[in-house]
Formats: structure tokens, C-alpha cells, sequence
């Protein structure tokens, strides 16, 4: 009974990497075709965002705050004049940072009040009279524009199914010169490899296509001349690529 026993233990060791090695070898099953394919889709963006920095610096605190908090508000007036949502208008929480003197007082020689507002636009015609309007602002910047996808995942099932179309036309074609045609699916890959087209447009990129003079800084905002408005670059096509991996019963 003892040596029975070793016996079946034995066996039962040598078996299990055999086994183990047969199933990493296995990787389909029989009766099956494996086509590779590739799709696109593409598409003109229909959504640009705006971005810029509000910053104000006083001497008191309470001054700073206001001022900033004014300008963001003439922002949100801009976008409403503008036909905008509220939901198309983005802004963030204004943040505080002193500035001390360096003597045994230690007491806050300035303050400077800096915040973020985005506003997000479906009509392109816009985007200049809103731009030249808002930089127009003591404490606004302009930081960048972007062009984008509203539905990008619309756009990836689309790129999908081109794939799967020609996935699907592959397979027929490899199995019809034995009079063969493919069946059910057994197992799909699929991969989104990139998305082209998504341009970011800094602030400096715009001006150098307008052939403007620097956005004048904080000090000499006041004073400056109205700066003409900027109409947006053209937009390039936005391509949104997938592959798959399909494996096809043969019938």
C-alpha cells in the first residue's frame, strides 16, 4: 500500500508540467482562422477650448481678491453675451500667495490672487471676437486654445467597426478558395492605437501666426493698445485608428 501510494505521487508530478506545458502551447483552438485588421475614422473637430490664467498682485490682500474675482466675472458675462452655457464655462478656486518682506517684521509686502477659467466652444466663429474681448481684461491671460473631439468615443466605435468590416472580408476571401466561409467568432482583440488631430495651441503659437507684439504684462496692461482680433487657425482632421484580432470558426 506504501509503494502505491509513492507510485501515484510520482506520476502525478511528472504529469503536471506536461500538462502545464501542453496548455501554454495550445493558443487556439482547431478548426479556427486568425485575421489581423486595421480601421479609421476620420473626422473635423467640434470642440475648442479656451484657456486662461487670472492673476492680480496688490499691496492688500483684500484688493487682490476683488479684483480677480471681478475679472473672473466679466469672463463668465463675456461667455453669457456669447450665447454660452454655464455648463461650457469652467472655472477654478482663486489662490492666495504673500509676499514678505526680508526683515525681522516679516510682513506680507504684497499678495497675488491667481485662478484658471476654461470655456469650451462649439461655434469656431467665436473663438476670435471672445479671445480679442477677454485678453482686453487688467488680469486676464491668454494661455491656450485646443481643438478636440465632443463625442470621442462615438469616434472609436466608428474606427472599430471599419476594422471588424474588413476583419470579416479578410476571412472570406482566405476561406472561399477551399469553398470554406467563416462562422461565429470565437475571440476578438481589439486595440484604439491613436488618436491624430487633437491640436494644442499655446498662447505663444497664436500670436506668432497673427505676427502680434508680446501680450503686454501686468504693469502695462492699462496703458496698452486694443490688440485686433484673432480669428482661429484652421483646424486639421482628427483620425482616430483601432486593430483587431479576430478568431473565426471555419464551416
Amino acid at each position: 500500500m506504501p509503494r502505491l501510494t509513492l507510485l501515484l505521487v510520482c506520476l502525478a508530478c511528472l504529469a503536471h508540467p506536461v500538462l502545464a506545458q501542453t496548455r501554454a502551447e495550445t493558443k487556439f483552438i482547431a478548426d479556427t482562422l486568425v485575421v489581423d485588421a486595421e480601421g479609421s475614422f476620420e473626422t473635423d473637430p467640434d470642440l475648442a477650448t479656451l484657456r486662461f490664467d487670472i492673476s492680480s498682485q496688490e499691496k492688500e490682500l483684500k484688493r487682490a481678491y476683488d479684483t480677480a474675482a471681478q475679472s473672473m466675472e466679466r469672463i463668465l458675462g463675456l461667455a453669457e453675451r456669447n450665447g454660452l452655457n454655464k455648463a461650457d464655462v469652467s472655472t477654478g478656486v482663486l489662490t492666495v500667495t504673500p509676499y514678505f518682506e526680508r526683515d525681522h517684521r516679516n510682513r506680507a509686502k504684497s499678495y497675488t490672487v491667481h485662478g484658471q477659467i476654461s470655456i469650451k466652444l462649439h461655434d469656431f466663429s467665436k473663438i476670435g471676437p471672445i479671445l480679442d474681448e477677454a485678453v482686453q481684461e487688467g488680469v486676464v491671460e491668454f494661455r491656450g486654445l485646443s481643438y478636440s473631439l465632443r463625442d470621442e468615443e462615438s469616434a472609436k466605435e466608428r474606427a472599430v467597426a471599419e476594422a471588424m468590416r474588413k476583419a470579416g472580408g479578410r476571412a472570406n476571401a482566405a476561406l472561399a478558395v477551399n469553398g470554406q466561409k467563416p462562422g461565429p467568432i470565437r475571440f476578438v482583440s481589439v486595440d484604439v492605437t491613436q488618436i491624430l488631430g487633437l491640436t494644442q495651441i499655446q498662447a505663444s503659437d497664436i500670436l506668432t501666426l497673427q505676427q502680434l507684439e508680446p501680450i503686454p504684462t501686468h504693469s502695462d496692461r492699462r496703458s496698452a493698445t486694443q490688440l485686433p482680433s484673432l480669428p482661429p487657425p484652421r483646424p486639421e482632421k482628427i483620425t482616430v485608428s483601432a486593430k483587431v484580432q479576430c478568431a473565426y470558426q471555419i464551416q
